[in-house]
C-alpha cells in the first residue's frame, strides 16, 4: 500500500506541475528556458574517466566513447540498459530465472567490466553486473566508456574496460530547479494504465545552489509488470520487477575546493510466481528483494595552477533476500518452503578509499601518484563463514609530451591482497600521436587483472538444482592487451562535420576463472583452468549537417575457441581458433529546431554468434559440437517535442522488429539458469508516451 501510494503521489505531483505551468510562467520570476533538443557535440568533447583533469576527447590518450543526457532523453530510456543496448561491441544476456541482465564488452563477460558511479566502483553479488540496471537514469549527465584494460588506474575487473556513469553536478551558480517525469509503456501487447501490466515510470527531483553551497534530492519509481510470452497461468517468462530509487546530496564549492556527499538507495522486488499444481491446489512462489545503499564523499582541492588533489571515500551495503513460499489455494494459506536453499539472505559490503595528486612539473612532464584501499565483506547462508578481502594498492603514471604532437603515458600499479596472490606489478603504456591537426593515432599496451570474487572463493550452495562450492585457493586472472585507434576529422567546414574512427584490439587471458566439475562427482567448483582470447576491430563514422546527425558503425569481434588447441579433439575434428561475429549500428537524429522537436532512429544488427561446446553422452565418446546463436535486428523510433518552455513530451516505438526469443543450437542445458535452445532477448514490440517537466530559476 505504501509503495502504491508513493507511485500515485509521483503521478499526481507530475500532473499538478503541468497544470501549474501557466501560473509560474506569468508570475514574473526569472526563469531559464530548457532546451532539451540542444546540440551536444561540444559536451561530448569533454571527458574525465582516466584523465588527470577534465579535458577534450581529442587530447586524451584513451579512446573514449561518450553518451550524453540529451541522447538518453531522445531514447526515452528508463534504465542504463536501454541506453547501451545499441552500442557497438556491447551485448546483454538475460537470466530468465533471476530476472537479471548481464553485460558483455569486446567479447568479454561482465566479470571483466568495471562499473563506476562517479568514479566509485559498484558492488555486485557475483559475476553478473546487475548494478547497471539499478542506477537512476534520471540523474545521469553522461556515460563514458573506455575499452581495454584500465587496471593501472582502476584496479581489478577492468580487463575489458570501464563504464563510468557520471551524475549531474552543481554548476557553480545560484539556482533552484525542479524536475518531474512520468512515462507509461506497453510490454509487448500487455498494458494496464498506471499499474500492473506494462512498464510505469515516475520521477521527481530538486536541485538548489546558493553562494557555493548546494544540495539536491530525487526519487524514482520503476514498475515492470512482467511478460507472459506464450505462458498461461500465473508464471511469467519475464519476471515482474518493482524498483524504488532515491538519492540525496549536498556540498560546497569555490574556485579552489569542491566537496560533496551523495547517498543512493535502491529497493528492488522481483517476483517469480509458479503455476498451480491442480493435484493439490498449491503453487511455489519466489521473491527476490534487494536493498542497496551507496554512500560516497568526494573532494577536489586545487592548491595552485600546477597541483591538485582528489579524494574519494565510499561505503556500500548490498543485501538480497530470497523468500520462497508455498501458497495453498484450497484454503488461501501461505507457508515458507522447507527445502534446502529456499530461504536465503546474502549480504555484501565494500569500504573504498582512493586518493590521487595531479602535478604539472613542466609543459613536458605531468605526474599522477595515487593510493587505493578496498575491503569487501560478505555473509549469508550460501557463503562459508563471514569472509572479507582487503586490497592495498599504490599506482603512478606520468604524461610526457616531448613534442607537441606526441603524448606518452606510462603507468604502473602495485597491489597487496589479504587472500590471494595479486599480480605484484601491473604495467601499461598509452601513446597518442597527432599526425596532423585532423588525424590522431593512439597505441597502447596494458596488463590487466581480475581478483577472485568473494562468491568464487567462499560460495557454498547445494540443493536439488545446484551443487556448487567455492575455492579459496584461486589465483587472479590476468591479461595482456594491445589496442590501437585512428581518429580522422575528415571535414570541419561550416555546418558540415564528418569524422571517422577505426579501432583494433587483441586480448590474451590466462588463469581465467571458470566452473568445472570435480572428478567423480556432480559438484562444481571454481578453478583457474581457462585460457581465453578476444580480438577484432570497429569502424565508426559521425556526420553532422545542419539539423541532421548520423552515427554509424561496424564491428567484427572474435572470441577464442578453447577446443582448437585440444589435441584430443583437434586430430579428428579440427575447429577454428576464433569464432567471429559482426555487428552494425546506426543512430540518426533530425532536429526540427523551429518546432523544438527531434526525431531519432536507433538501429543495431547483432550477427550470428558461433561457439563450440563439449557434449558427453553415455552411448558414445565425448565430441565437440558447433553452437550457433541466431542473428537478430533491433531498432527503436522515438520523438521529442517541447510543448512549452517547461514541458517536453516524448513518444516512441521500441523493438520495431518485434523480437522475443532467439534460437540457440546447443545440445546441452548448460549451467544453472540457462535455457538450452532458446535465449530470451526482448518482450515484443512496445510503445511508450512520456511527459517531462523542468523548471529553473537562475541568478
Amino acid at each position: 500500500m505504501l509503495l502504491y501510494f508513493m507511485r500515485s503521489q509521483f503521478i499526481v505531483f507530475g500532473l499538478s506541475i503541468a497544470l501549474c505551468n501557466s501560473a509560474w510562467a506569468q508570475s514574473g520570476e526569472k526563469t531559464a528556458t530548457v532546451n532539451a533538443i540542444a546540440d551536444s557535440i561540444h559536451l561530448r568533447d569533454v571527458v574525465i574517466t582516466g584523465q588527470y583533469a577534465p579535458q577534450s576527447l581529442k587530447q586524451s590518450v584513451y579512446q573514449v566513447r561518450t553518451i550524453s543526457s540529451e541522447y538518453i532523453q531522445l531514447r526515452g530510456a528508463t534504465n542504463v540498459l536501454g541506453v547501451l543496448d545499441n552500442q557497438l561491441g556491447i551485448r546483454f544476456s538475460n537470466d530468465a530465472t533471476l530476472g537479471e541482465t548481464d553485460v558483455e564488452v569486446m567479447g568479454m563477460s561482465g566479470t571483466n567490466v568495471k562499473i563506476l558511479l562517479d568514479g566509485v566502483p559498484l558492488v555486485d553479488r557475483g559475476s553478473t553486473r546487475q548494478s547497471l540496471s539499478q542506477i537512476d537514469v534520471n540523474t545521469i549527465e553522461r556515460i563514458e566508456i573506455v575499452e581495454g584494460p584500465m587496471s593501472v588506474v582502476y584496479g581489478t575487473d577492468a580487463l575489458a574496460g570501464v563504464i563510468n556513469i557520471i551524475t549531474k553536478k552543481y554548476q557553480g551558480k545560484d539556482q533552484l530547479s525542479v524536475t518531474a517525469r512520468i512515462q507509461e509503456e506497453t510490454v509487448g501487447k500487455e498494458y494496464n494504465f498506471l499499474s500492473g501490466e506494462g512498464s510505469h515510470n515516475a520521477n521527481i527531483g530538486i536541485q538548489w545552489g546558493h553562494k557555493g553551497f548546494f544540495a539536491g534530492a530525487g526519487i524514482t519509481r520503476n514498475d515492470f509488470g512482467g511478460w507472459s510470452d506464450s505462458l498461461t497461468g500465473r508464471r511469467k517468462a519475464w519476471k515482474p520487477k518493482d524498483q524504488l530509487v532515491a538519492n540525496g546530496s549536498f556540498g560546497y564549492s569555490n574556485k579552489q575546493l569542491k566537496v560533496w556527499y551523495r547517498l543512493d538507495y535502491l529497493k528492488e522486488d522481483i517476483l517469480s510466481r509458479g503455476d498451480i499444481n491442480y493435484d493439490n491446489g498449491k503453487a511455489t512462489d519466489q521473491q527476490y528483494t534487494t536493498d542497496r545503499y551507496t554512500h560516497q564523499a568526494q573532494a577536489v582541492w586545487q592548491l595552485n595552477k600546477d597541483l591538485s588533489v582528489n579524494a574519494t571515500a565510499s561505503y556500500q551495503d548490498y543485501k538480497r533476500v530470497t523468500r520462497t513460499t508455498i501458497k495453498d489455494f484450497t484454503n488461501n494459506s501461505e507457508v515458507l518452503a522447507p527445502d534446502a536453499g529456499a530461504q536465503d539472505v546474502s549480504k555484501f559490503n565494500t569500504l573504498f578509499f582512493r586518493a590521487t595528486a595531479q602535478y604539472n612539473l613542466s609543459p613536458v612532464w605531468s605526474f599522477q601518484p595515487g593510493v587505493e584501499y578496498r575491503r569487501d565483506g560478505s555473509a549469508g547462508q550460501r557463503i562459508l563463514g563471514t569472509p572479507h578481502i582487503t586490497d592495498y594498492s599504490a599506482f603512478l603514471s606520468a604524461e610526457i609530451k616531448p613534442v607537441h604532437w606526441l603524448n606518452i603515458r606510462p603507468g604502473v600499479r602495485l597491489s597487496e591482497n589479504s587472500v590471494y596472490d595479486a599480480p605484484p606489478v601491473i604495467p601499461s603504456i598509452n601513446t597518442k600521436f597527432a599526425l596532423r591537426n585532423d588525424l590522431d593515432l593512439r597505441l597502447s599496451y596494458a596488463h590487466g587483472f581480475r581478483a577472485p570474487a568473494l562468491r568464487e572463493l567462499y560460495f557454498y550452495f547445494f540443493d536439488a538444482s545446484h551443487s556448487i562450492k567455492g575455492n579459496n585457493e584461486l589465483k587472479a586472472e590476468y591479461s595482456n592487451s594491445v589496442t590501437g585507434s585512428v581518429s580522422w576529422q575528415a571535414i570541419q567546414k561550416g555546418p558540415v562535420k564528418v569524422g571517422v574512427t577505426a579501432t583494433g584490439f587483441y586480448n590474451d587471458f590466462n588463469d581465467r576463472i571458470d566452473l568445472a566439475t570435480i572428478n567423480g562427482s556432480d559438484t562444481s567448483t571454481y578453478v583457474n583452468i581457462s585460457k581465453f582470447k578476444t580480438t577484432g576491430g570497429t569502424i565508426s563514422t559521425l556526420l553532422n549537417w545542419k539539423n541532421l546527425e548520423v552515427n554509424a558503425g561496424f564491428s567484427y569481434i572474435a572470441r577464442y575457441n578453447q577446443f582448437a588447441d585440444d589435441e584430443t579433439y583437434n586430430k579428428t575434428n579440427p575447429t577454428p581458433q576464433f569464432t567471429w561475429t559482426p555487428e552494425v549500428n546506426a543512430n540518426i537524429t533530425y532536429r526540427f529546431r523551429k518546432l523544438g522537436a527531434a526525431l531519432n532512429l536507433s538501429y543495431k544488427f547483432n550477427g550470428e554468434r558461433p561457439a563450440y561446446e563439449e557434449v558427453t553422452t553415455t552411448a558414445a565418446p565425448a565430441f565437440v559440437h558447433e553452437i550457433r546463436t541466431q542473428a537478430f535486428h533491433q531498432a527503436d523510433l522515438t520523438a521529442t517535442k517541447n510543448i512549452t518552455r517547461y514541458l517536453i513530451v516524448n513518444a516512441g516505438v521500441r523493438n520495431l522488429f518485434d523480437n522475443t526469443n532467439i534460437n540457440n543450437s546447443t545440445l546441452t542445458s548448460g549451467q544453472a539458469h540457462t535455457t538450452g535452445g532458446v535465449l530470451p532477448m526482448w518482450y515484443g514490440r512496445s510503445y511508450f508516451l512520456g511527459l517531462s517537466f523542468n523548471w529553473n530559476r537562475n541568478k
